[in-house]
């Protein structure tokens, strides 16, 4: 797809510098037109809202958000060439309200006189502060400006809720395997690139893509290094170990047979959710000895000890946190010991996937709309005005109860009987199956023994921590 204005090279983007020809190999390899775009297929549908901004086909704000290097400020750059708009960039960074109200006074009057629109583009929004993103609410709203924000957080956390009703949020996905690798092979071609004077053998080729992780500007990164080193060498062909060499990161050669990465992952990951300890280890070795992030492995330690253990042994949890602590404060080798410890605690000890049903079951009840109103007893009551409103109004404190719980109405109407958490009889999640329906008899008001209290099973839980 062509800007508009007709054919030949594409007007340079308003609002970013021209591309220099010693730039970084990924600034010189962004798309030039949409249809250079490689993955976001969900975005790019006739009619879709990615495919309207670029065009200009509807004057819409936009937030993307997505991990980094999926392709957020390429968008901004293919935006910025349609020549029909005034783009602005700031970055959130160094920008700030005065630089905002300035770029929107200059739109105002150009809109007045009957100029182009402008497109704002502020990369990094989320670390706007609420003050300087209010100062964006009122020209979004009559359209003013249109918006353009990227960000690698959440926006419904990050940016205030206003702006996001003003705006229409789309996720990029983190790019396949077969994207990178579509861009690796182009960027070896393209005149813009490394213009054919060298090759990618095909192990090193998999090497970056692997690398990567989806962000395809340290793959290109990656490939510029290795193309430079392997051009100092007189060779034409980056082999494995020139690739491994220049960006000093080691290939995952999990064995003879050439096991995919992910497949050990896997196998790791589910040797422990097996309890197999043994199992579990050899494959943590596998992976240091290929030269895994060892953060990586701490992270998946993490989430494997909510989703397979959980409360069966609440300690699992603050044993794999711990060890990602201490890979980073201590690095390897010595960090081997530690995952080591925490790959053992969590594959010996029992096991229970309640959390995940819990949350699962709870967040399936939110996506089907099943929420009501937060009970104005509940609500905060601290503000001046709340007390009218009838906030906090009958709030029973559990504290003042000798049993420390209360009968009281908690969930959004409709909602009173679900029971989203059903603790299983392994470990210390067999003390919480029985303690957990004495809570819900009382909170609810079925009937309970005055002498049957909420914290009879607290000392149990303990006891059995340690059995």
């Amino acid at each position: 797809m062509q800007p508009p204005g007709g054919g030949g090279d594409p007007a340079p983007p308003g609002g970013f510098d021209d591309v220099a020809a010693d730039a970084p190999l990924a600034v010189r390899m962004r798309p030039r037109t949409l249809d250079e775009l490689v993955g976001q297929q969900h975005l790019l549908a006739p009619g879709a809202p990615l495919r309207q901004l670029v065009s200009g086909d509807a004057p819409m704000s936009v937030i993307l958000f997505g991990p980094p290097g999926c392709g957020k400020t390429t968008v901004a750059h293919l935006v910025a060439r349609a020549t029909d708009r005034k783009f602005v960039a700031l970055s959130a960074l160094n920008a700030g309200v005065k630089d905002v109200r300035s770029v929107i006074d200059v739109a105002r009057r150009e809109r007045r006189r009957g100029g182009p629109p402008t497109v704002l583009f502020i990369d990094e929004v989320h670390r706007f502060s609420k003050t300087q993103q209010d100062s964006l609410l009122a020209a979004v709203e009559d359209r003013t400006v249109t918006l353009l924000a990227a960000t690698t957080e959440n926006p419904f956390f990050s940016v205030i809720t206003p702006l996001m009703s003003r705006c229409v949020p789309l996720k990029l996905h983190p790019l396949t395997e077969d994207d990178v690798r579509e861009l690796l092979r182009r960027a070896v071609a393209d005149p813009r690139g490394l213009d054919g004077k060298v090759t990618l053998a095909p192990d090193a080729e998999a090497h970056l893509v692997r690398l990567a992780g989806g962000d395809v500007r340290k793959a290109l990164t990656a490939l510029e290094a290795a193309a430079a080193a392997t051009t100092a060498q007189g060779a034409e062909v980056i082999d494995l170990a020139t690739a491994e060499q220049a960006i000093d990161v080691a290939a995952l050669r999990y064995d003879r047979d050439g096991d995919e990465h992910y497949d050990v992952v896997s196998a790791f990951i589910k040797s422990i959710r097996g309890s197999d300890v043994d199992a579990a280890l050899h494959y943590l070795a596998r992976m240091l000895e290929a030269g895994e992030d060892a953060r990586f492995i701490a992270r998946r330690l993490i989430v494997h000890a909510s989703e397979d253990v959980g409360m069966a042994d609440p300690t699992a949890l603050q044993t794999a946190t711990a060890a990602a602590h201490a890979v980073q404060f201590v690095g390897l080798p010595e960090a081997q010991i530690v995952l080591a410890q925490a790959v053992i605690h969590l594959s010996v000890a029992p096991k229970s996937n309640a959390v995940v049903a819990a949350i699962g079951a709870a967040m399936a009840d939110v996506r089907a709309g099943h929420g009501g109103a937060v009970p104005a007893h509940l609500r905060d009551s601290h503000y001046s005005g709340a007390s009218k409103l009838g906030h906090g109004k009958g709030y029973k404190y559990p504290h003042d109860d000798s049993r420390g719980v209360v009968q009281q109405r908690y969930a959004p109407e409709g909602l009173d009987d679900r029971e989203y958490y059903r603790p299983t009889g392994h470990g210390a999640e067999r003390a919480v199956a029985e303690r957990l329906p004495k809570l819900r008899r009382i909170v609810r008001g079925t009937t309970v023994s005055a002498a049957d209290p909420a914290t009879d099973g607290a000392t149990s839980m303990v006891e059995e921590r340690h059995r």
